[in-house]
């Protein structure tokens, strides 16, 4: 089991498989995807090894994230080489939608098992201006074919963002009382490009998580796997609704995930000051270079990632791990 100098057991991995994104959101990328590197991006048979790798350290989960995933063509089999691994019990994805209405099925018959889809406002038009792109009602039209395919571990991601939808607060609830899904709000978080940005419109998730208290919502138990949200949940409603607040204390006390960059880099840290090379393990199916080189490189985690200090890291826009 890999477990860091503080304590923290990790048992999720968050592998990026690509850093291209098709959308341009606001707080991610408002410039469109500028690529300042070679796209030579891990390939089948590399993460089929790493997947091997990290789940003979323990790892039990795996996240597919990009960028955009589903921009790459082999996203199936990649779905399927880390569901076919030996001690992997649960593969997720997390995604903009863009084309889940048509590609659903062709996930699920792969072997995923749970999906976030990001949708930062329930308005056509507002979705769009964060966005840039008109796609909220095929995305939406996805997420129904889904529970209806049978996958009914969903998950919906919103920044909060106090000019473009905290206003819309009332419009999330009402959809999470009769859909059965689970909607998380994250706080906006710094990186290395956005500053004007965060400073303008980040909102904290407390007022919110008063609000939920108040109106008789419950806190969920939380897996050894999942995520670094807490999850409510209530009588009235079908759906639940998370919260991710990177800001309060001892948010990385629970930390149990690492991530890996779409370019082979392991990264202790969302907001790590850079990335660790073990692409140069990836070559062999003998994986116990892989595990001897992630060890060490644990012991170099932080107790932190000191978000209220300003420190950003390497992390100059969210698209490069996926979040």
């Amino acid at each position: 089991m890999l477990q860091d100098a503080f304590g923290r057991k990790f048992y999720y991995l968050r592998l990026s498989i690509t850093d291209v994104c098709n959308f341009r959101c606001n707080y991610c990328l408002p410039d469109g995807y500028q690529c300042d590197h070679d796209r030579d991006f891990l390939s089948l048979s590399e993460i089929t090894r790493l997947a091997n790798g990290f789940s003979q350290l323990g790892t039990e989960k795996i996240r597919i994230t990009g960028g955009e995933p589903a921009l790459r063509k082999d996203l199936p089999e990649i779905i399927q080489a880390c569901k076919g691994t030996d001690g992997i019990e649960h593969v997720a994805m997390t995604s903009n939608g863009f084309n889940l209405l048509q590609k659903a099925k062709d996930w699920i018959d792969a072997g995923l098992d749970s999906l976030n889809i990001s949708i930062d406002s329930l308005d056509p038009r507002q979705f769009e201006a964060i966005t840039g792109k008109n796609k909220l009602d095929d995305i939406l039209a996805g997420i129904d074919k889904c529970l209806t395919l049978g996958l009914t571990n969903i998950k919906i991601n919103s920044v909060l963002m106090r000019e473009f939808n905290q206003h819309d607060l009332n419009q999330f609830f009402d959809f999470v009382s009769k859909t059965p899904i689970t909607l998380r709000f994250i706080e906006l978080m710094q990186t290395g490009n956005n500053l004007e940005f965060y400073n303008a419109q980040h909102v904290s998730g407390q007022q919110i998580e008063n609000t939920l208290l108040e109106k008789g919502w419950r806190l969920t138990t939380r897996p050894k796997t999942a995520g670094p949200a807490l999850e409510y949940q209530h009588d009235n409603f079908a759906g639940k609704i998370g919260l991710i607040r990177p800001y309060s204390k001892d948010f990385c006390s629970t930390c149990n995930r690492l991530r890996v960059s779409a370019l082979g880099k392991l990264h202790l840290c969302l907001f790590a000051d850079e990335g660790l090379s073990i692409r140069e393990y990836l070559d062999s199916d003998n994986s116990l270079a892989l595990q001897n080189a992630i060890r060490e490189m644990l012991a170099e985690k932080k107790p932190t990632h000191y978000l209220q200090q300003g420190h950003t890291g390497a992390t100059t826009q969210l698209s490069m791990l996926g979040g």
